[in-house]
């Protein structure tokens, strides 16, 4: 018997540890997540209404897997549910979000939204596609890969702040958009310059805090990464 966590706390560990007392044989997680997805405007109700009327929700797909990817790890990681089975769902599409489930301490995963979205054949192109990734990095069994990425994840007062990766742009990729620019600008460090001649953008290194903002909002991919390196030193493009 799996127990299937709900999303809609702060921590999931309690209720996972309460569920495991009362004799679930492993657990599930997570379930979906309440919500309000919009509002249409002419009528004010939540669609999809019910003669104007709706109510709060679930919510499931794409959008809560990086929820249901931190439920995950915090039970692989919490001492009193060791050796529990976890049963991941939550937004997987691809044999990609198969493996991330997998390598952060799930022994099984569940499907439900993406075969309503996509078919049955979905399952077979996960499974073949997981397979050769596993093939790739030499893992021969999947029980050896699952939760291989838990000792990647630490507190953020671990994490190294003494160093920086600055942001590199390619200007023969570059279109000349200025998102980059807008984005720093308006929202990050105002670390980027932008020659309305050229309409090119430069990096001002000594400003950039390596946030890497205009990297995900570039829309040609033309904004790449350079080595990490200690903070003060010079780096990324000029």
């Amino acid at each position: 018997m799996l127990a299937k966590m709900t999303p809609n706390v702060g921590n999931m560990e309690p209720p996972a540890i309460a569920a495991v007392d009362g004799g679930a044989n492993g657990l599930a997680a997570i379930n979906t997540v309440k919500s309000i997805t919009g509002l249409n405007l002419e009528n004010l109700a939540a669609p999809p209404d019910i003669a104007g009327k709706s109510a709060v929700s679930g919510y499931s797909g794409k959008a809560v897997k990086p929820i249901a990817l931190r439920f995950i790890h915090d039970m692989a990681v919490c001492d009193k549910l060791k050796c529990v089975p976890l049963s991941g769902m939550g937004g997987i599409e691809t044999w990609r979000d198969a493996a991330e489930f997998l390598a952060l301490g799930c022994s099984n995963l569940q499907i439900t939204t993406a075969v309503m979205q996509y078919g049955y054949g979905i399952i077979n192109d996960l499974k073949a596609g997981l397979g050769n990734y596993l093939k790739e990095h030499g893992h021969n069994a999947l029980p050896c890969f699952c939760g291989s990425a838990l000792p990647n994840m630490v507190s953020s007062d671990e994490l190294d702040r003494s160093t920086v990766v600055y942001p590199v742009i390619d200007r023969n990729a570059c279109i000349g958009c200025g998102r980059c620019f807008i984005s720093c600008r308006d929202g990050g460090h105002q670390a980027i310059s932008f020659d309305t001649a050229t309409r090119r953008p430069r990096l001002l290194s000594r400003k950039c805090v390596g946030c890497h903002l205009c990297r995900l909002v570039c829309p040609s991919e033309a904004i790449g990464v350079s080595k990490r390196v200690a903070k003060g030193g010079r780096g990324g493009s000029c």
